[in-house]
């Protein structure tokens, strides 16, 4: 199989044109890039590339930000809650917040969106009895209850750019902190456009313009202890879209106020983990249309030169929303997405836009994310690459990207030869599997998954961030085992079931939104199941209250019945740790009936408990597979099958119901093992049995085959040689591969 050039983009720096252009020949690239920091020089401008140019749109205009600092843009802050002692109390602004990120908006705009706020019973405080001192920049309380907790809520200008701050810390830069400008007021907007225009005429090179991203970050607070530096991130969050312009423009088309609770939540802030409201979503499609609006002012411009537009699916992309059903409106040619695991590849993959790219890590700084060496002593480049490709990989076989490159600093991998081999092995792989999928999509087998949670298609193949950020969760971990498996697979929300049971009924309807719930009063959809008619398996996984479980979602009984009639005509409902859990029902999972196993939340402590006996069925579960203990599970009939236990509590079950099942995990962690067991059960779930055709009988190994090019390809996922073999049509394959090695067979 002939090695192939292209799709893949070089990040360049002036100063090392020589390494450069060797390394851009080596790795096949056909685009060569610069990167925050670097500059390219007329020598690799001019040396036939193509050229990407990294632009962020909001900061880099410090002259003009320190002339307009009221245009800067803004967030929401509130400070920890203080008890009072008397009935008087002085609250510092900015003591808990880091002071070279933040500086407090106290105009006339900004101050009557402040709050403060009694926690201890959750009610505003008058206006009238609190003040604020400038000088001292502090909130003085008046009239108050001794012994109650007080907050304030405050508007906020942001004087560090998030990115930058992190790349100071990051690569130690010394150099002038950016700000970031609001395109919000028309004189940011004015100056914006100048500025791209001035820009595309005096980069005529330039044949892709990288927009990083937008115009909003993801919200990234942190403190003034280095003890608890970094107070708040979310990746999904829209706290750093708001000012006080944004919420008067948004009562005028709303017709309602939005408050500062309405984004502080108690202190919470509305991390994505929770299930949205209709406050939440109305003001996500304001920023939404804005973002499109004048966005595309930019990109039509970009294209007026004959540049294409790419955005970068991080940093400031909220706002962009690439999976809300509008992202063709702004007119990109392509998205590229920063990525350290697979359910990222399919993120990007699965977005509506021409040209799909990934950039690999590592990247070529000094150190990674977590502040470990990577091209610097004590680290090992290569085996770091080594490993995120492993990750990467799997999920390149199951969908099409069209690029993949790095970022960051060339000359740091001058001294690691070995990578830079490396780097030749991976890119070469790459454009293999992305020939295959040219000629054809991958085998899948007939079992289909829907995944089910508040958000649904909006965050498909995401939870909030990178693995790292959400590590947490028990459904990142499933969305990552699912991206590499021969499995079809969709994300739906409760508001899909809710449409799917009244189809062709009224709905009464109360609390609307991004993952906020609506009280469907119909039963029975008339004729079919809907989102559900092509569903094989419906995965539900997260804690109790979660976005990812669902909350109070759970509450609708038209979505309970639904769920209910769909298994017993034959579907599978796959839930992990506490699905459909809430609180006030016979059951606190309200598809216990389906499960056979509930989880008691102190109400059962006198009841007996059904004793079992587990089941060792390897040909479902297989050998090595662990799911963690979980506290107070019980089975709710006894009928219930338990194939792994921890004494007295069932850990997995498999519960028959009406023609179809039940399946319960209590936890699920992925690794290899974990990985095959997800597979197995969704196969066993689909009736396609626990092994079959294009399955490897190794589970540190996996396959996937393209019947258009009747090409195979085979992956070891572990840091051991493994033997492997493969059923196919062919006849059974079997390959031995070294350690995170790649084999193409053709049948």
């Amino acid at each position: 199989m002939s090695e192939t050039k292209g799709g893949f983009t070089l990040p360049g720096e002036s100063g090392y044109e020589k390494l450069t252009l060797q390394l851009a020949e080596k790795w096949g690239a056909d685009v060569i890039r610069d990167s925050d920091g670097t500059v390219l020089s007329d020598e690799i401008v001019h040396a036939g590339y193509g050229i990407y140019s990294t632009i962020c749109i909001i900061r880099d205009h410090n002259e003009w930000a320190k002339k307009n600092m009221d245009k800067l843009q803004q967030t929401f802050l509130c400070t920890p809650a203080a008890v009072a002692e008397e009935k008087e109390l002085t609250v510092s602004l900015m003591e808990s917040f880091f002071a070279e990120q933040f500086t407090v908006n106290d105009t006339e705009a900004a101050l009557k969106y402040w709050e403060v706020y009694d926690r201890t019973v959750n009610k505003k405080v008058d206006r009238e009895k609190w003040s604020y001192n400038k000088e001292t920049g502090t909130v003085i309380i008046k009239g108050i209850t001794p012994f109650h907790k007080y907050t304030v809520s405050f508007l906020a200008y942001r004087i560090w750019e998030e990115i930058s701050m992190y790349n100071h810390t990051t690569n130690n830069w010394d150099k002038e902190h950016l700000m970031q400008i609001d395109p919000r007021y028309p004189e940011t907007q004015e100056y914006m456009l100048g500025w791209m225009k001035n820009w595309c005429e005096t980069h005529p090179d330039t044949t892709v313009v990288r927009f990083t991203s937008m115009f909003y970050n993801f919200v990234w607070i942190w403190g003034s202890s280095e003890r608890n530096r970094q107070l708040f991130s979310d990746w999904g969050s829209y706290d750093y879209t708001v000012s006080a312009l944004a919420l008067d423009e948004f009562e005028k088309k709303y017709g309602y106020a939005m408050e500062a609770e309405d984004f502080i939540n108690k202190g919470r802030l509305h991390v994505t983990h929770m299930p949205g409201t209709k406050r939440k979503a109305d003001w996500m499609e304001f920023i939404n249309d804005f973002v499109i609006s004048f966005g595309k002012q930019l990109i039509d411009m970009v294209h007026e030169y004959g540049k294409k537009a790419y955005v970068f699916y991080d940093d400031s992309w909220v706002g962009v929303e690439p999976y809300n059903g509008r992202f063709h409106e702004f007119g990109f040619d392509g998205l590229i997405k920063c990525v350290f695991s697979g359910y990222e590849a399919r993120l990007c993959a699965g977005v509506d836009v021409p040209t799909h790219e990934l950039r690999l890590h590592p990247y070529l700084f000094p150190v990674g994310l977590g502040g470990l060496p990577t091209f610097a002593e004590g680290g090992d480049p290569t085996l770091d690459a080594k490993k995120y490709w492993n990750s990467v990989r799997r999920a390149l076989l199951r969908a099409k990207i069209d690029r993949i490159g790095l970022g960051g600093y060339l000359h740091l991998v001058e001294n690691y030869p070995d990578f830079c081999d490396y780097i030749e092995k991976v890119s070469d792989e790459f454009r293999l599997i992305r020939s295959f999928h040219d000629a054809g999509k991958p085998y899948t087998v007939k079992t289909k998954v829907a995944v089910l949670h508040s958000w649904g298609a909006l965050r498909s193949w995401t939870l909030s961030g990178h693995f790292h950020e959400t590590y947490m969760h028990d459904l990142i971990h499933v969305n990552e085992a699912l991206s590499g498996l021969p499995v079809d697979v969709k994300f739906i929300s409760f508001e899909d079931l809710r449409r799917s049971a009244c189809a062709g009924q009224e709905t009464a309807e109360s609390g609307n939104g991004a993952g906020g719930q609506k009280g469907a009063k119909c039963g029975k959809n008339a004729g079919g199941f809907g989102i559900l008619d092509d569903v094989d398996v419906v995965i539900n996984a997260g804690y109790e209250g979660s976005a990812w479980s669902g909350g109070e979602n759970w509450k609708d009984d038209a979505v309970v019945t639904l769920l209910t009639e769909w298994v017993h005509q034959g579907g599978t409902f796959l839930g992990v740790n506490e699905p459909s859990a809430v609180e006030g029902y016979d059951n606190y999972f309200r598809m216990a009936h389906v499960l056979g196993v509930d989880k008691d939340t102190g109400a059962r402590v006198c009841h007996g408990k059904w004793s079992f006996e587990a089941r060792d069925r390897e040909e479902i579960l297989p050998s090595g597979a662990t799911v963690a203990s979980k506290e107070q599970l019980y089975l709710t009939d006894g009928k219930a099958e338990v194939l792994m236990a921890d004494g007295d509590k069932p850990l997995v079950t498999i519960n028959s119901f009406g023609k179809g099942r039940g399946i319960y995990l209590a936890s699920f962690q992925v690794n290899l093992e974990n990985t095959r067991m997800l597979y197995q059960l969704i196969r066993y779930a689909g009736g396609e049995g626990c092994s079959g055709l294009y399955m490897t009988d190794n589970l540190y190994t996996e396959c996937a085959y393209y019947p258009d090019s009747r090409k195979l390809v085979v992956i070891n996922n572990s840091d051991c040689e493994q033997t492997t073999s493969i059923p196919t049509e062919a006849g059974v394959q079997t390959v031995t591969l070294a350690p995170y090695d790649t084999i193409f067979v053709e049948l």
